[in-house]
Formats: C-alpha cells, structure tokens, sequence
C-alpha cells in the first residue's frame, strides 16, 4: 500500500515541523508533499526531502474555495500513483492507538469507504507544561486535550474523493448513503494551542489576513484570532476533569451516532458538538508519537 500526505502552508514554521517529521516518520520523508502558500525558501529548507510546491499569492479573496480547489486537485493527481493520500492542515496529527494498530498503513486495511474520518482532540499548552524546545515533539510533552467535534475531519481520501468544509463532497446521489468511516482508535491531534509562543506569531498572521479588504476572506476566527484562542483557553480552565476511557467513548458514540447530511452543498462531515470535559491524555500518545 502506497500513502502520501499533503498540506499547504504560509508560514506556520513551528507547525509545519511538527508535520514533516511526524508523517515523514510514518510514511517516508520522500511521499510528503507541501504546497507553500507563496514563495518561502524557509519551507524547503526546514522539509528537506519533501516535495515543495509554490502557487501565487496574488489574492486572497475567495481564499477557503481556492485553497480547497488547488488541494483537491493535486491530491487527486497524487492518487495516481498512491494508494491513499492523507490532507491535514499543518497543525493536524493522525494517530493511532497502538493497542488497536500496528501501523497507519494497518488503519487503512481497515476502511470501508473512499474516504476515512478521525475523532479530533485540540490539545493544549497549560501553565504547568515548559516551553517546547526546539525540535521536541508537542505529543511528547503536551497532555491535556478535549474531545472535538469540529475537528473530527476527513484526512485521507482514495482518487475521485474531495475533501470539503471538513468533510467529503459527495454529490446528490450519494450524500444520503454515504459512508462515514470513523474507526476507533484513530485521532485528529489538532496542535493550535499546543505551544503558545507559536500561537502568538501565527494568530498575527491571521489577524492581518482576516482584516483585509476583499471578499471570500476568512471569518471571524482569523479577523480575532486572539480573542478566540483567550476563549478556548478560558473554557479550557473551566472544564471538568474527565478519564480518558469515558470521555473518549462519548466523544466516538456522539459523532459516530449522527453524521451531517449536507443537501445544500453535498458534504458528509461530522456534527461539530463542543465537548467539555478535559481529559489527560493516555501514555501511548507520548511513546508512539512523542520525540525519537
């Protein structure tokens, strides 16, 4: 079986890391691919065996539809010649839980669909925690996560799959019966408020962009980046403490349960429920995933 990862990325230095030597461990170095969101010689020189891609930055209108377009079309192309291509934002780790998988590659023996959904967590930087050296691993040193349903996103598609507003363009015919493959045992690792210090230099950047003149720009969460991020982390501190086993089996029978069903634009994506139970996560995350 031959998998691929793909992401794009504009200067998101300190996540793009975390990205390259995660996937490039379980995949090879060689089978990623970055399309840098503008010329940036830092991108190749920070991933140096994978395959840089630069697309113009001309505009940024219309950004979430074209930033979707050019992915889904490159990630289609790659599917020519790999078996399964896995689409995360740079800050988006896939893992799985050991007891249950041998490899991400055992994961994918598993699917039933073109397509394949993870329960997403946003973990997060506390005041306990130190400051993250450079080239540590956030899953080697960050344990304190919640279960998100936002974030509980498709990331990996077989050829002829899109990936859209989280989920799977499915078109019409299919959005009724479409499968939603979420199996057990396999996380979304969403590491935005996983290091504050990189938190603070990209939510700059999402300031300037969200605040630009011109249409189809992104929403509220870049226009105030930083009022957002105070938010979860004020949530994050009133939220009650919860074992990893029952808030875990709450979070999958939840999403699990009920997928949306979007008639007007044809995605499959999981319902975005807030859960508000902060959890400690399980040692297999720092020994699988961790620093080498």
């Amino acid at each position: 079986m031959n998998i691929c990862a793909i992401t794009m990325v504009y200067k998101d230095y300190w996540a793009l890391s975390q990205w390259y030597a995660h996937y490039g461990r379980m995949l090879g170095f060689d089978n990623l691919y970055i399309v840098a969101h503008g010329a940036d010689a830092k991108v190749a020189s920070l991933c140096p065996r994978a395959t840089v891609i630069t697309v113009p930055r001309e505009t940024l209108e219309g950004f979430d539809r074209r930033r979707g377009q050019v992915l889904n079309s490159f990630a289609d192309g790659l599917a020519v010649s790999f078996d399964w291509v896995i689409r995360t934002d740079a800050d988006e780790l896939i893992c799985y839980d050991p007891e249950l998988y041998t490899s991400l590659h055992a994961v994918l023996e598993t699917a039933s669909a073109k397509s394949m959904f993870a329960l997403g967590l946003n973990v997060a930087e506390t005041l306990e925690d130190d400051v993250l050296a450079e080239g540590q691993m956030a899953l080697g040193h960050r344990r304190t996560a919640v279960f998100s349903g936002h974030y509980s996103k498709a990331w990996v598609t077989k050829r002829g799959t899109g990936l859209w507003r989280h989920g799977i363009w499915v078109g019409p015919k299919r959005i009724e019966t479409a499968v939603f493959d979420l199996p057990r045992g396999v996380y979304l690792m969403h590491l935005k408020y996983a290091n504050i210090d990189a938190l603070e230099t990209a939510n700059q950047h999402r300031v300037d962009v969200g605040n630009m003149p011109g249409r189809g720009l992104p929403g509220a969460a870049w226009k105030e980046a930083d009022q957002t991020a105070a938010r979860f982390y004020a949530r994050l501190a009133g939220f009650h403490d919860e074992t990893w086993e029952v808030a875990r089996d709450h979070a999958y029978a939840t999403i699990s349960a009920d997928p949306v069903r979007d008639t007007k634009e044809n995605v499959l994506r999981a319902k975005s429920t807030v859960f508000e139970q902060r959890v400690t996560l399980p040692e297999w995350v720092a020994a699988t995933f961790g620093d080498t």
